[in-house]
């Protein structure tokens, strides 16, 4: 049986991703299924053969609402960690008090520039976010010798829903109907201005086939849409996905689609890259969704698209800047939906992320592989 358990780490070594995650492991039955049911990838290196892994102290920042996904989250994290102190930051802040992370090996939390900074002896930072640019995009210093891991895929469907609610009400109109009501008005007038049309038989550009963009491209095709997509990985995509085609293939694409969702992570490649140029090339009269980061769209081109009906509507819960101001002219235009970067929130997403911390904390205090590890050269 020895001889067979060191083969089967070995060969999962050799081939990273899937063969790791078919290494026996204590992972609770409803920690499988999500690893399962979400695809979620395995790292594949061993946290026990990196010379720095040491654990022996932990801190796991608790943010306000997170914990009540999965109430007994921190009996769960104890019962996991053994002999490594856990130190709790009650704060409700994703971002531990700085006098927490003296000593501290690991960190579950957020990741920004001064955790990184401070934590001189920080090897392992898990995010209950996906995105990660806030570390990812800072000097390479400051990660190169650390490993990462996060939520990835974990929010896929709550994301995919919210996306999907904001276009089904853009394209019903729902807006000005609801301002209507607002205002105690019945105003069946609205009817004839509102003109995108049923989204049966109509083509959606999922710009960033991920996690989340393949979620949102399932529910899209439930409803009748043909799906058409991009990724930079490769041209493989899911049944549900009539095309799949690379990042350099964006242009072309988007003069095909009725709607575009952004689902991309902000990286030195997609900062910037739905600009004046992008919306100018794109089907006149789509509706532009963004859900993955809003650094990656440019405020102020999209606003001339939305003013000259290039766009006919948007759907945005990241934008740059955010907070939105107050005063920026995206609050008052017609058949603009800002959600304040909520789409991941709700029970289930929560829940899914707490449940993959508490694994990746059993992993790492194990010395086994990470679950859902970060590329910080690529961002993600």
């Amino acid at each position: 049986m020895r001889v067979l358990n060191v083969l089967l780490t070995g060969i999962a070594l050799a081939l990273p991703g899937t063969i790791a995650a078919q290494v026996p492991s204590g992972a609770p039955l409803e920690v499988q299924r999500i690893i399962k049911d979400r695809g979620l990838d395995t790292a594949p290196r061993l946290l026990r053969q990196y010379p720095q892994w040491s654990p022996s102290k932990v801190v796991v920042a608790l943010p306000r609402g997170f914990g009540s996904a999965l109430p007994d989250y921190e009996k769960r994290l104890r019962e996991v960690a053994g002999d490594v102190e856990l130190v709790f930051d009650r704060g409700g802040d994703w971002y531990p008090d700085p006098a927490l992370l003296e000593g501290a090996d690991g960190l579950i939390g957020f990741c920004g520039e001064a955790v990184l900074s401070q934590a001189k002896d920080l090897f392992w930072l898990h995010s209950y976010t996906v995105g990660i640019d806030r570390c990812s995009s800072l000097d390479e210093a400051l990660w190169r010798e650390r490993v990462f891991s996060n939520s990835q895929r974990l929010s896929g469907p709550t994301i995919a829903e919210h996306s999907i609610a904001m276009l089904l009400s853009l394209a019903r109109g729902l807006p000005a109907y609801h301002r209507a009501q607002m205002d105690g008005t019945w105003n069946r007038d609205i009817a004839g201005d509102e003109h995108f049309g049923e989204l049966g038989g109509k083509t959606l550009l999922v710009v960033g086939l991920g996690g989340i963009g393949t979620e949102v491209a399932r529910r899209a095709h439930g409803l009748g849409m043909r799906v058409i997509a991009t990724r930079n990985s490769s041209r493989e995509g899911p049944d549900f996905v009539d095309y799949v085609g690379l990042a350099d293939e964006l242009g072309k694409l988007s003069g095909e689609a009725h709607v575009i969702v952004n689902a991309l992570p902000l990286t030195d490649a997609t900062r910037g890259l739905f600009d004046a140029d992008f919306f100018a090339g794109a089907r006149p009269g789509h509706i532009f969704l963004s859900v993955g980061r809003g650094g990656s769209t440019v405020t102020d081109d999209l606003v001339a698209a939305l003013r000259s009906g290039q766009v006919y509507g948007a759907g945005l819960d990241v934008t740059d800047p955010e907070p939105l101001p107050a005063d920026h002219p995206l609050w008052r235009m017609k058949r603009v939906l800002i959600t304040p970067h909520v789409a991941a929130s709700g029970g289930d997403a929560s829940r899914r992320a707490a449940l993959i911390a508490v694994e990746n904390l059993r992993r790492y205090v194990a010395g086994e592989a990470l679950l859902s590890p970060v590329d910080m050269q690529k961002g993600y």
